[in-house]
């Protein structure tokens, strides 16, 4: 299966960081985010991307040139300045075999991908996206009937609310279903309302470098002993994989 990494959007949040560079480049621990990501791919088998690229893709193809990760296969491939996420995800449909992974090159987690991949081919759909629970930005007040504050929760998980964590299993059959150009606003609510998409829960780590502030934290978690997204390799009996312990 190969895997398509969405790395050509112009990342204005990110500024000024990506008016010289893609928003896959921003650095965790010295190295860009998307590598980490792929990484995250690696570790459990799959080596062969294709980065949808668009915005300043000169970086990406510098960084990629040569022998740097020899054991990956790196497409670079122009899927426009100005392309949509749906856009770029269609404009890969070439380079695709009959299943694909796709994400968004700004968010790590400690997601079993093979696991996803299974329930995909389980459901029967055409599309899985995985979600998460959603975490409040805001400390939650916990008090009694009569007011009484009783306590405080850190920035607690939702329980009854997921998102999109932006890991997808698609057949390549959906682009006969694909509709708009915006993944989240076109494509996905359409392949919602005709039956063909999944969810695979997601109940690890997760989180996304949409800000300076969001990719501090994510350089925090990784200066630690062990960040959630480092996986080990592969073991060699089927598909079960196992994170790194150091």
């Amino acid at each position: 299966m190969k895997v398509v990494i969405l790395c050509g959007g112009k990342g204005t949040r990110s500024y000024p960081f990506t008016e010289y560079f893609p928003k896959a480049m921003m650095p965790i621990g010295g190295q860009p985010i998307v590598v980490h990501l792929m990484k995250l791919y690696s570790a459990q088998g799959f080596n062969d991307f294709i980065l949808a690229a668009g915005h300043r893709q000169e970086v990406l193809r510098d960084y990629f040139s040569g022998h740097r990760f020899p054991e990956w296969k790196v497409n670079v491939h122009d899927t426009g300045a100005e392309s949509d996420t749906g856009e770029r995800i269609r404009r890969c449909a070439s380079l695709v075999g009959d299943r694909f992974f796709a994400t968004y090159c700004d968010g790590l987690g400690d997601v079993d991908l093979r696991a996803s991949a299974e329930f995909h081919q389980q459901s029967g759909g055409l599309a899985t996206v995985t979600t998460v629970r959603l975490r409040s930005q805001y400390g939650q007040v916990v008090f009694g009937p009569d007011n009484r504050v009783v306590q405080f929760r850190e920035k607690p998980m939702i329980d009854d609310c997921w998102i999109n964590a932006g890991f997808f299993v698609f057949d390549k059959k959906v682009f006969e279903h694909w509709n708009g150009t915006n993944l989240e606003v076109d494509v996905l609510p359409h392949l919602a309302r005709v039956g063909a998409l999944y969810n695979y829960r997601h109940e690890g780590f997760w989180k996304s470098m949409d800000t300076s502030k969001d990719q501090a934290e994510l350089e925090r978690i990784y200066s630690l002993e062990n960040a959630p997204w480092k996986w080990a390799p592969m073991e060699t009996e089927g598909s079960k994989v196992m994170k790194a312990s150091a």
